[in-house]
């Protein structure tokens, strides 16, 4: 089929590059806008921008706040097709409840795990739900979304599609290819580094974008690779269950064994416990923490079988002055104190899983690092725009004599991924200034409203696209490109004002206040709109050029 196995790589390159490409632009983008998910949190939601705080009094200010807290109408919703019956006006039987926070989180995230009676499967369980202020217990409206962590970051890696995991088979397929995508390249590009040091802008459009994606591609090779890697690890466990299939005895006979070994029960003993001081046992943690030279804060605090005899407490350390994601656990009996359990050293492979795990995660302190982590997501877009561009670029001739559409097509997929998403991202951070505080009556909830915003203007973008892609049937630069980097220059700049205006929080208050969330997300919107600006200025002057005649037959060899 193919005159040597170089070729034959090189095909595998393009076009497992091409059809997936556009999943692991997705990927790349809103993983890197994932770094500072937090920080887009605290843009989106007003009432959160004040400083970091540690976990509160659980015997002060959580245990009220827990008691008081039911499953929302979406929660029950979802559930009554999974009992037989009513489901209760209220629920009691409390499984489990947590309180989670981060050094990053000025907010604490709650949630409280009820039974739920006549439940067709075993062990259902209904969860309520709540962020709170920590400094008072304030609970935040029902209806804010949490843009950066709620929506851009499940993006990256579940596609939103939840029916089936389908979202997180199509991401974990598409990293897969790409490791191979990755060996295929190197294997394509002999003088792999030469092209490190390879970039001639001034060329013809189809020579840039090839050192463009070159260059790109070889700078964050052990970046892509590491994290297309370390993505199949974290999510292992869907792509190779072990509940809910014909294993699911055998994991819940090895939980039942877990729990002898550990001396965590495993099920509830059915006599009622009072639960003793939690914050003597947060206490007693940290001082077993700095005892090992390891002091810090909680970053989550759990209750299992909470009011049961057989209840038990789990304090874990929040790990941000390391890499690893390991929280240090130390679980007390519930009813009295006692320490139950202080979670032994890790064995070697279970280390290297949290190192993998932490790095892929950032959970650490690392401002630079952090910032590393973006560039090499960026650096990923850049790669795969350009893949998209030099195949566009390399055919477009061909296929206008040929009357093809494939080129066209291409193009057009390119331009709603690469810009389309972009203006999707920031048409959401719009919507969420400009819509009402409370939704009018029947309209869905405020959150849903922002995620409509942000698909309408994708599908927005993609139908521009198609529509001003077609001189790419002539053999021609397409002005969609440029139109829609006009486009992203005017709402990058439109978000930050509109910031401004609806909250008072302008950049100079920010930046000489020290709040660099707030800060640092209008100013990489403002540097975004900078760049889109240059970039229709490119496009601009290089479609006011005429076509080189020896370009269509340039360099045949790339496939």
């Amino acid at each position: 089929m193919f005159q040597n196995f170089r070729l034959s790589m090189a095909w595998l390159h393009t076009w497992f590059g091409l059809f997936l490409g556009f999943v692991l632009m997705v990927v790349f983008f809103f993983g890197a806008l994932s770094v500072f998910d937090r920080e887009i949190d605290r843009w989106a939601i007003p009432a959160t921008r004040f400083e970091p705080q540690p976990m509160p009094s659980f015997d002060k200010l959580l245990r009220p706040v827990f008691e008081d807290m039911q499953p929302l109408e979406d929660a029950r919703a979802a559930m009554r097709s999974q009992v037989d019956g009513p489901l209760p006006e209220r629920f009691d039987t409390v499984t489990r409840l947590g309180a989670y926070t981060t050094h990053r989180d000025p907010v604490l995230a709650l949630f409280v795990g009820y039974e739920v009676p006549n439940a067709r499967r075993k062990e259902t369980t209904i969860f309520a739900q709540r962020t709170v202020d920590p400094r008072n217990g304030a609970a935040l409206p029902d209806d804010r979304l949490k843009i950066g962590s709620g929506f851009f970051y499940p993006l990256h890696y579940s596609l939103t599609f939840e029916w089936k995991n389908l979202g997180y088979w199509i991401v974990g397929f598409a990293a897969l290819m790409m490791l191979m995508a990755l060996v295929t390249g190197v294997i394509m590009h002999r003088k792999i580094f030469r092209e490190l040091f390879t970039f001639r802008p001034k060329k013809s459009t189809q020579r840039s974008m090839l050192d463009m994606h070159n260059l790109t591609g070889v700078v964050a090779l052990p970046f892509h690779f590491f994290f297309a890697f370390t993505g199949l690890v974290i999510f292992a466990g869907i792509y190779f269950p072990v509940t809910h299939t014909q294993l699911e005895a055998l994991h819940d006979k090895h939980e039942q064994v877990e729990a002898i070994e550990t001396g965590l029960p495993h099920d509830r003993a059915g006599v009622a416990a009072p639960l003793a001081s939690v914050d003597a046992m947060v206490a007693e943690a940290q001082r077993r923490w700095a005892a090992k030279g390891m002091a810090g804060d909680v970053g989550f605090l759990g209750v299992q079988f909470p009011g049961d005899a057989n209840g038990y407490v789990s304090i874990y350390r929040a790990g941000t002055d390391r890499i690893a994601l390991t929280g240090e656990g130390i679980h007390f009996k519930a009813s009295t104190g006692a320490l139950l359990r202080e979670d032994p050293p890790p064995t070697v492979v279970a280390r290297i899983n949290e190192f993998l795990t932490g790095l892929h995660l950032q959970h650490f302190r690392h401002w630079l690092l952090r910032w590393l982590y973006v560039l090499g997501g960026l650096s990923g877009c850049a790669c795969i725009a350009t893949g998209f561009l030099f195949f566009v670029e390399k055919r477009k001739r061909q296929h206008a004599k040929q009357g093809s559409a494939g080129a066209r097509v291409v193009d057009a997929l390119a331009v709603t991924t690469v810009t389309g998403m972009v203006l999707a991202a920031l048409g959401m951070l719009i919507a969420n200034r400009l819509l009402p505080e409370s939704m009018p009556a029947g309209w869905p909830w405020r959150g849903e409203m922002e995620k409509y915003c942000f698909w309408a203007v994708w599908v927005l973008a993609a139908a521009h696209a198609v529509w001003r892609t077609a001189p790419v049937a002539e053999g021609r630069l397409v002005p969609a490109w440029r139109d829609q980097c006009m486009a992203i220059a005017a709402l990058g700049v439109l978000a930050p004002v509109l910031n401004w205006i609806t909250t008072g929080d302008h950049l100079l208050r920010t930046v000489a206040n020290g709040y660099w969330p707030v800060a640092g997300t209008d100013l990489f919107m403002l540097a975004g709109a900078a760049l889109a600006v240059l970039a229709a200025r490119r496009l601009q002057r290089r479609a006011a050029v005429p076509v080189p005649v020896k370009a269509a037959a340039m360099e045949a060899g790339h496939a």
